[in-house]
């Protein structure tokens, strides 16, 4: 029976262990923080849990259009409700901690076994934790990374704070300071506004999301402003500090800009520091990131790793991915590797924006011929019937054999819609074959097979 370690108890982690479990290895765990690691504490669960608030409040603004009235008179429901963000964030943190409870237990029903407390390798066979020296067969490294810290802008968990930070906030900051427009900067500056607070985004960048799809993120940014978010593009923040009961924003350019609050979302970094991973044989990144092939494989023998430590593209689902993979690999059974052309992603704002495959940045570039139809949603019964004018659906296909390469989609739950195109992608189905499958009349996934429908005209 192979030995299996684990340090780390995130979606690589608990992931691969339950895979090795199946596939009879004896499986060890080893994590600090809380079984399911930053993913379902302090991020993927607990951000999406608060969006899930900003989504109704988004609904509840825009239902007078649809002809929702409340009973205290006030023509604009919007103007009647209003956010408990301590309720709000004592939700976020019990589903936190239920979510990680029940992966605790579904590991004890794999009897894997779990210890409490900080790894590192000694040579790529031994796991040390504490006085506690654990031989290995198989090693996986899954620890995940943290929030980038600004030079001298370091977070007080009060006014300066990071998104692992915010659901400790008893009241919605008045006026809040996000800095950085990435996915995440991008996502909170989102909720927050959609959910009563008066937000500033600062984005060193020429607009909002720079690493999505350009059409995407300017349909995003256009809500942003109708909705009297300030974007500050093209600023890059030198320092952020405390102010009395406020901060203060201070940009490369010496402007100020001051906030009750300030979030930080710039950028994570692995967490990979006191692992003894070079003197057991396993390469870093520039960057501290964990090298690794499509297998998850490492440069030392035995060793893998998955997840956010190994900059591979940071998301849940990948992280996931990779931890089962690895287990495959080194357990032998039936590998796939990981073909990040497949993989879908989503960035939770209001509307949200969903990606799978080929990149428009790509065809741009001349790094593919594939052909591209876009289709606004402003076209689509459905959304019009849902009050729905923001967003739209894109897909791309390779010339003459019309296979599906990749996809867009801009819309509310386009977490849900990019599905189909995912499945599209991933059995390289036709334009002609999409466009054959019914779709239900109305429905904003028609939008889909419409746009699989011009690409056959085109082809």
């Amino acid at each position: 029976m192979a030995r299996v370690v684990i340090i780390g108890g995130g979606p690589g982690g608990y992931e691969a262990a339950s895979a090795a479990a199946q596939l009879g290895g004896e499986v060890t765990v080893v994590d600090s923080d809380g079984i399911g690691g930053s993913a379902v504490l302090t991020d993927c669960v607990p951000s999406k849990t608060l969006i899930a608030t900003a989504e109704v409040m988004t609904e509840v603004e825009e239902a007078g259009e649809l002809g929702v009235r409340l009973d205290d008179g006030d023509d604009d429901p919007a103007n009647s409700v209003r956010v408990d963000l301590s309720v709000v964030n004592k939700r976020v943190k019990a589903l936190a901690t239920a979510q990680s409870e029940g992966i605790e237990r579904r590991l004890d029903s794999d009897k894997v076994r779990i210890i409490k407390g900080r790894g590192r390798l000694d040579g790529p066979e031994t796991v040390v934790v504490g006085d506690e020296r654990l031989p290995a067969d198989v090693v996986l490294i899954a620890t995940g990374a943290r929030p980038r810290i600004l030079k001298g802008s370091e977070p007080d968990g009060e006014r300066i704070l990071t998104w692992e930070q915010v659901y400790e906030l008893e009241e919605l900051p008045e006026r809040l300071i996000v800095v950085g427009s990435g996915v995440t900067g991008a996502e909170f500056a989102s909720a927050y506004d959609a959910l009563g607070s008066d937000v500033v985004l600062v984005s060193s960048r020429d607009r909002v999301l720079p690493g999505e799809d350009a059409d995407a993120a300017a349909v995003l940014e256009g809500v942003f402003k109708r909705r009297g978010l300030t974007v500050l593009s093209k600023s890059r923040a030198e320092s952020v500090r405390r102010q009395g009961d406020g901060v203060v924003v201070t940009l490369t350019d010496g402007r100020k800009v001051e906030g009750s609050h300030a979030l930080l979302a710039v950028g994570s970094l692995p967490n990979t520091d006191d692992l003894n991973l070079v003197d057991s044989g396993v390469s870093l990144t520039d960057g501290g990131f964990v090298q690794v092939d499509r297998v998850s494989r490492t440069t030392a023998r035995g060793v893998y790793a998955a997840g956010d430590c190994t900059g591979v593209l940071m998301l849940a689902s990948v992280a996931a991915m990779q931890g089962r993979i690895a287990m495959a690999h080194a357990l032998g059974d039936a590998v796939t590797p990981l073909d990040q052309s497949t993989v879908s992603a989503n960035v939770f704002t209001a509307p949200e924006i969903a990606t799978v495959g080929l990149t428009q940045a790509v065809v741009d570039a001349g790094g593919s011929t594939a052909m591209v139809v876009k289709v606004p949603l402003a076209d689509n019964a459905r959304a019009k019937m849902q009050g729905v004018r923001d967003g739209f659906v894109k897909l791309f296909c390779l010339p003459n054999t019309g296979i599906v390469v990749g996809g867009v989609v801009v819309a509310p739950r386009a977490s849900e819609l990019i599905h189909p195109i995912s499945l599209a992608v991933g059995a390289r189905l036709t334009v002609d074959q999409v466009a054959q499958a019914f779709t239900v009349y109305p429905s904003v996934s028609g939008s889909v097979a419409e746009a699989a429908r011009r690409l056959h005209l085109r082809s």
